[in-house]
């Protein structure tokens, strides 16, 4: 009997979520963009990261706080540096996405100059890096307009010649990366973030990554009111694979979109009088089974007590 309150007691204190969906109204605010990624074959010194607004409006004011960690070989973090070479350009006026080379427009000032001492001094530390095995983890968060558009991890902060001389073609770039968290704002109970964990090694070849993905805004409302606006997501990926006549860099793009439909989850519990219900159904059902089985074992010992009261008497 104790078992039995002990346990509709628990269910009655347990919380249940309720999916509710409506039109998103929401306007004029920023989108968070937590990053964890590690690039194990590729230093931070040639990593940067570019992001878009696809409407084309220039954002001077995005707010950035990303972090490089530089890796050895085994994994471990050997440095570490601010990461403010964040890109910032009008959609109308990249390349990336129209596969175009990204370095077209420095390349002609490049060849008009010799290799200048901090060139050359980058050159060789790159080098270096990439002969010792280096790596680089990739994290913080990127504040971005709330409107369609996309952020990448790559080389293209470098310029052609540059690139050119540490890796000779683009080919032999090798985006190999390992996203360990990747999410559009706080994480609430039973989330579930669909590129968590994900690992794409590159062996012999190279390539780009593009991960197409579609953002639900949602609402999640505790038991004590309190509300969290936070975004899930569905990603779908494509890789294109590219050989040493290519003049397309390797990257690892985010193209997100918003959902025009916000999700609410609210916590809620269950009422009083479905507890006291519950319960007078177990006392009423547990009384009744101790019932049956105490007229069944009365039945049961007067059946085998009758014979021998019969023999006594004869």
């Amino acid at each position: 009997m104790a078992t039995l309150f002990l346990h509709e007691l628990t269910y009655y204190l347990s919380t249940y979520t309720v999916h509710q969906m409506a039109v998103d109204l929401k306007r004029g605010e920023t989108l968070p963009i937590h990053i964890n990624m590690t690039f194990p074959s590729l230093p931070c010194d040639v990593l940067s990261v570019d992001a878009i607004d696809m409407s084309g409006k220039h954002e001077v004011d995005l707010d950035t706080n990303i972090w490089k960690l530089r890796l050895n070989k085994d994994g471990y973090i050997i440095g570490t540096e601010y990461l403010s070479d964040l890109v910032e350009k009008e959609h109308a006026a990249h390349g990336h996405d129209d596969h175009k080379d990204h370095h077209e427009e420095s390349e002609h000032k490049i060849k008009l100059h010799s290799l200048d001492e901090e060139a050359e001094n980058m050159i060789k530390k790159v080098k270096h890096a990439l002969a010792n095995g280096e790596g680089c983890r990739v994290y913080g968060v990127l504040d971005v307009q709330r409107v369609a558009g996309n952020f990448h991890i790559s080389v293209h902060g470098l310029n052609i010649f540059v690139a050119q001389m540490i890796f000779e073609n683009p080919s032999h770039v090798n985006v190999s990366h390992i996203i360990h968290n990747l999410s559009f704002g706080p994480e609430y109970p039973g989330i579930h973030n669909p590129l968590d964990d994900t690992v794409r090694i590159l062996r012999g070849a190279s390539g780009t990554f593009k991960y197409y993905i579609k953002i639900v805004p949602t609402e999640y409302k505790y038991i004590s009111k309190e509300v969290l606006p936070t975004n899930q997501f569905s990603v779908t990926e494509y890789f294109s694979p590219i050989n040493e006549f290519d003049r397309i860099w390797p990257a690892v793009y985010f193209l997100y979109d918003l959902s025009p439909i916000t999700v609410t989850i609210k916590e809620e519990r269950r009422s009083f009088l479905h507890f006291i219900t519950r319960l007078c159904a177990v006392l009423g059902g547990t009384f009744a089974l101790t019932g049956m089985l105490d007229r069944w074992m009365y039945r049961l010992i007067e059946a085998l007590t009758k014979p021998n009261s019969r023999s006594i008497i004869r």
